[in-house]
C-alpha cells in the first residue's frame, strides 16, 4: 500500500498537487500524509530566549496550523471520497525541508507529491527553492505538479535518459507501478551527443528494457541539447508525465544547479517525477 507526503502551504498550487495524487492513485489502497511546518516569524532570537512577547505564539500558530489541515482533509474527503484512501495530518514546528525527510523515514514514505511553487514565489522561477531542496535531498520518488495543471492520466510518459547509470527495479519501482496501474506508455527518450553508446551504456539500456518491458518505446533524438530536446518531444507527442532518475553526475544535476538553465527556462507543462538513483 503506497504511502504518499503531500507537503502543504495551503496555497492553490499545494492543493493541485495534492488533487493529483488523490486522483492518480485513485484506484488503488493509499494513505496521504498531509504535513504542514509553522514557525514564528521572528523566532531565532525572541522565541528561544522566551521574549515575552513570543510567548504562546507556538501553541497558537500549531493550533491554526491543525485547524487548517483539518479543514483541508474535509474538503478532500468531500471532493473525492474514496473508500481506498486514509488522510493523516501532521503539523510541525520544524522547517519544511527538515520535516519532510524526517517524516519520509519514520513513516516509510513512498512518494512524495508537491508543487512547484509556494504562494509567493515568483513566476519567472522553475521550480520554488522548496521543490528544489526537497528533490535534492530526498531519498524517495518525488513529483511536483505545475500550477494550473488540468488533471490528465499519466498514460504517455516521457523519460530522458542518457544511459549513464544502472537501473535497478527497487529505484523504478513507483514509475512501473503507476504504468501498470493507467496502462501507461514510457517513451524513453535518448539525446545522441555525436558518438556511439559505450560499452557500459548499451549494458543500461539492455538493463532498462528489461525492466519496463512492452511497457517503452525507445527514441533516438539527434544532439540538440536535453533541455530544447524535451521541448520540441512535449509539442510533438502529447506526455502527461515527465520523468528523470536523479543522477548526480550528469544532466539532471546540471538541469537544477547550473544557473544557465534558469535563464533558457525549461517551461515543465505537465508533472515532473524524479526518482532516486539508488
Amino acid at each position: 500500500m503506497p504511502r504518499i507526503l503531500l507537503p502543504t502551504d495551503f496555497s492553490n498550487n499545494s492543493k493541485e498537487a495534492i488533487r493529483y495524487a488523490l486522483k492518480v492513485y485513485k484506484d488503488v489502497k493509499t494513505t496521504f500524509y498531509l504535513l504542514h511546518t509553522y514557525t514564528p516569524p521572528v523566532y531565532q532570537t525572541e522565541y528561544l530566549i522566551g521574549s515575552p512577547g513570543q510567548i504562546g505564539l507556538g501553541d497558537i500558530l500549531q493550533e491554526s496550523s491543525m485547524t487548517q489541515l483539518e479543514k483541508l482533509k474535509s474538503e478532500l474527503q468531500h471532493q473525492f471520497p474514496n473508500p481506498n484512501h486514509t488522510i493523516i495530518v501532521h503539523s510541525a514546528f520544524n522547517t519544511l525541508i527538515s520535516e519532510v525527510l524526517e517524516t519520509v523515514t519514520a513513516e516509510n514514505i513512498d512518494v512524495i507529491v508537491m508543487g512547484t511553487k509556494g504562494v509567493t514565489s515568483a513566476t519567472e522561477i522553475l521550480f520554488g527553492t522548496h521543490t528544489v531542496h526537497v528533490i535534492n535531498k530526498a531519498k524517495c520518488p518525488v513529483i511536483a505538479v505545475p500550477p494550473n495543471f488540468d488533471y490528465e492520466a499519466p498514460k504517455e510518459i516521457l523519460f530522458p535518459t542518457d544511459y549513464e547509470i544502472e537501473y535497478k527495479k527497487g529505484n523504478m519501482q513507483t514509475l512501473l507501478a503507476i504504468t501498470t496501474q493507467h496502462k501507461s506508455r514510457i517513451n524513453v527518450m535518448h539525446v545522441r551527443a555525436g558518438y556511439e553508446l559505450t560499452t557500459i551504456q548499451e549494458k543500461h539500456k539492455v538493463e532498462l528494457e528489461k525492466l519496463l518491458g512492452n511497457h517503452a518505446l525507445f527514441h533516438e533524438l539527434p544532439d540538440n541539447g536535453i533541455i530544447e530536446a524535451i521541448n520540441e518531444f512535449q509539442i510533438k507527442q502529447k506526455i502527461n508525465l515527465l520523468v528523470m532518475v536523479k543522477n548526480k553526475h550528469t544532466f539532471l544535476e546540471r538541469l537544477f544547479i547550473e544557473p544557465i538553465i534558469k535563464k533558457i527556462g525549461l517551461h515543465i507543462t505537465v508533472p515532473f517525477m524524479v526518482l532516486p538513483q539508488n
